[in-house]
């Protein structure tokens, strides 16, 4: 039976995931849509939403959902949405997958999913509202990732957060793979997709447990229909898959910059394969950084767990159903 599992596209901002994510569009069974701002805010809020077995619960959501930003990109009607989401099991996934399932019907697709390279840091929420989810994570050298988010025109001026955008984004990466399957979870670098597009995609193709197919290494040619044109940032899909890009952060950061890199960013570089340059010893704030880093990291799951405990005594509503039953994985449990 061919597989209906969600897909997950995640990595660092900057990694390639647009560029993935047009791939996998590319694929004539997949559809991943533009990024949206609902999946992880509902999420957070899914208490204030309450119990979805009530249908007129499920259609404010559905109308909080179709009133977010970027929901106009998905090109879907929002009443036609309204109506799904209110039909739809009653649950929080089924309610946000059905947006995803519709989208995938507008290109005639029986496969959908999303991509927000943020996800990568919610897997555990991301894999509560679609348990039968595949998580495949672009990597890419986080000295052309700071490089890039320094340029982008969305991005903060501020150096240290796109140090500590790669950082957290390679320690989430570590710890995925420590904690999920290979059925699960699928990690890609960037320079060996572009480098030679088809093996990989092969590889990720067997994954996701699909044929490949050729025009999945042209996402290009997707880009006109899958990136939003006021996205200028993502000029780059619109062209063919190049190297041009590899290793770039030679040419775009300092000397400065690429020793305070590589000071921060430690041992997480070479464990992904990424030679540092420079060797440079860590100064006492890339030491502070460093911790302040770890700490972070470490203190993620505890925060997480805080803010839900919070939500039941404010809303005063029991932890509502999430996990999805859209896909034949999910419908018997």
């Amino acid at each position: 039976m061919p597989s209906d599992r969600p897909i997950f596209v995640v990595g660092c901002p900057r990694s390639g995931t647009t560029m993935l994510q047009l791939m996998l569009h590319a694929h004539p069974r997949i559809a991943l849509p533009p990024e949206n701002r609902f999946v992880m805010p509902a999420y957070q809020r899914r208490h204030e939403f309450g119990d979805l077995c009530d249908p007129e619960r499920r259609r404010d959501l559905a109308r909080w959902m179709t009133g977010t930003a970027q929901f106009a990109d998905l090109g879907l009607d929002p009443e036609r949405v309204v109506d799904a989401v209110v039909g739809a099991p009653p649950t929080l996934g089924s309610a946000i997958g059905t947006v995803f399932r519709l989208y995938a019907e507008r290109f005639g697709k029986p496969r959908w999913g999303d991509k927000r390279p943020t996800y990568l840091r919610s897997l555990p929420a991301l894999l509560r509202m679609f348990p039968d989810a595949q998580i495949v994570n672009i990597m890419r050298d986080g000295r052309d990732c700071v490089a890039s988010l320094k340029e982008a025109p969305w991005s903060s001026a501020d150096f240290g957060e796109h140090l500590a955008s790669w950082a957290r984004a390679a320690d989430a990466s570590l710890r995925a793979e420590r904690r999920y399957g290979p059925g699960t979870y699928h990690l890609i670098r960037y320079e060996d997709l572009v480098a030679d597009p088809e093996p990989h995609l092969r590889r990720l193709c067997a994954f996701l447990d699909e044929e490949y197919d050729p025009a999945m290494a042209r996402p290009h040619e997707m880009a006109r229909v899958a990136v939003p044109e006021y996205k200028t940032w993502h000029t780059r899909t619109h062209q063919g898959v190049t190297t041009e890009r590899v290793r770039s952060w030679q040419q775009r950061l300092t000397a400065g910059e690429i020793e305070r890199c590589e000071a921060v960013f430690g041992s997480r570089l070479s464990r992904f394969g990424y030679e540092p340059a420079t060797y440079a010893m860590p100064t006492p704030i890339d030491r502070v950084d460093r911790i302040r880093l770890a700490v972070r990291d470490r203190l993620a799951p505890v925060r997480v767990m805080a803010n839900d405990a919070r939500a039941v005594v404010r809303t005063r509503q029991r932890e509502p159903a999430v996990a999805a039953r859209l896909t034949s994985g999910q419908r018997l449990r």
